[in-house]
């Protein structure tokens, strides 16, 4: 099954666990059912506590997911699914006081005071207010203001916020005394916790103890560009591919907890990883200060930006700056298959290109094309506009194109490809961004 099919039978899969779940408000409904405020807080809430579980199987870190969907598409559904839960959750609030009030003829604010003295409701309401709190921090204007690292702290507050609700979830009119279903429901919770215990972790640890990775070397590429170099024990048991990238724990006192994405930059060996890391900023000038011998805790590989994804046999690799780090290990290592291989390579001055020597190298080895566009973004012939991208690469529209660069760049380019003809089913990319 290729990735294509695979997201959309996971996705055709999470769309019925919905339905099912909506269709939970049937149990113990007249009918036939009235349309309702009663409907509608039985609908919302029974459909909101299954998005809860489901968000958090989005981002357990499943391998097959990871490798198959990839992460950023699961980040985008979880930013999506998140909005939707939310929303479920306040319409449910609101529809339940608005039931109650209705049916015993009070007005909302007097049927609130007696909804919170419900078995639970207290409970659930805190987990609501959390659940508000994480979603006011994670609109992008507030989240540009807090380090991941912050941001990612608060952000497991909504563990908490699950908790304090699941109470109320099986006390729910359409779960009480029916404990199938009760089971069911919980047995669903159990499972997403399960997964992000053993793959957010359990795995980290086990690959710790297994494969005993140290950084060996710390090498210079390019201004304010260090690369890694990593040793371990039994790696090709780790199943990374170019194009992947791993989340990476130095294990110092001022970086262990501190987990960085960052692509391979060479193809993995059965002892060598490599990585390469551009200082950007607090997080990254501490890894670029971390010394030889330093245990690392790597989790992963994640990444669906593979040759799996290739379904062409010409191949153009588009790079922007530090984004190279990954075109480069695919630039070594994707296979030839009577088409045209070319990279190319986007930097503004000649100091801030990464490896070119190596580069040179290989498309000298294999035979590939490798394109420099060095210089200021404002010249004309350094704009990613569909007229450079054909005039570049004559056959674009006939290629599969991967793409790793900085959010301005990246748009230009998917503008620009937009405007060459490449269809977006052939056209290659994976976000970092938080």
């Amino acid at each position: 099954m290729n990735a294509e099919s695979f997201e959309r039978r996971f996705l055709q899969l999470l769309w019925l666990g919905a339905l099912l779940a909506a269709g939970l408000a049937l149990v113990d409904s007249p009918l036939p059912m009235p349309v309702d405020s009663g409907l509608v807080a039985h609908v919302s809430g029974l459909v909101a506590g299954y998005l809860a579980a489901i968000m958090v199987v989005l981002m357990s870190r499943v391998p097959i997911l990871e490798r198959r969907i990839g992460p950023d598409v699961l980040a985008r559904w979880h930013g999506r699914g998140g909005r939707t839960f939310l929303i479920l959750v306040l319409v449910h609030a609101g529809a339940a006081v608005q039931s109650w009030a209705t049916a015993r003829h009070e007005d909302s604010y007097t049927a609130l005071f007696h909804i919170l003295g419900l078995p639970g409701l207290m409970a659930a309401t805190v987990g609501t207010v959390i659940f508000v709190v994480i979603a006011a921090i994670s609109i992008r204007t507030a989240r540009r203001k807090l380090s991941y690292e912050r941001w990612h702290g608060i952000h497991l507050l909504t563990y908490v916020a699950i908790l304090l609700s699941f109470v109320h979830e099986l006390g729910g009119p359409n779960m009480a005394g029916h404990p199938v279903i009760q089971i069911t429901w919980s047995l669903l919770y159990l499972y997403a916790l399960a997964l992000v215990l053993r793959f957010r972790l359990l795995a980290p640890l086990e690959y710790l103890w297994r494969h005993r990775l140290r950084v060996e070397a710390v090498i210079p590429e390019a201004n304010g560009v260090m690369s890694l170099v990593l040793r371990g024990r039994h790696l090709n048991e780790l199943g990374a591919e170019s194009g992947q990238f791993f989340r990476w724990r130095f294990l110092t006192r001022s970086t262990f907890h501190m987990a960085h994405p960052f692509s391979l930059s060479a193809p993995p060996r059965n002892d060598l990883l490599r990585i390469t890391v551009k200082q950007l900023g607090a997080g990254t000038s501490q890894v670029h200060a971390i010394q030889p011998g330093t245990l690392v805790l790597a989790e992963g590989p994640s990444g669906a930006m593979t040759a799996r994804r290739r379904t062409r046999d010409s191949v153009l690799l588009i790079a922007g700056g530090v984004g190279i780090t990954p075109m480069r290990a695919m630039f070594e290592t994707l296979e030839h298959r009577g088409g045209q291989l070319t990279l190319l390579y986007r930097a503004s001055t000649p100091g801030d290109v990464i490896f070119r020597h190596e580069l040179e190298q290989i498309a000298q080895r294999r035979g590939a094309q490798l394109i420099w566009m060095i210089g200021r973004s404002a010249d004309p012939e350094n704009q990613m506009t569909a007229d450079n991208l054909r005039r570049l690469v004559p056959d674009i529209a006939e290629r599969d194109v991967y793409l790793c660069a900085a959010p301005a760049l990246a748009a230009a380019v998917r503008k620009g490809l937009s405007g060459a003809g490449v269809p977006a089913r052939h056209f290659h990319e994976e976000n970092f961004a938080f």
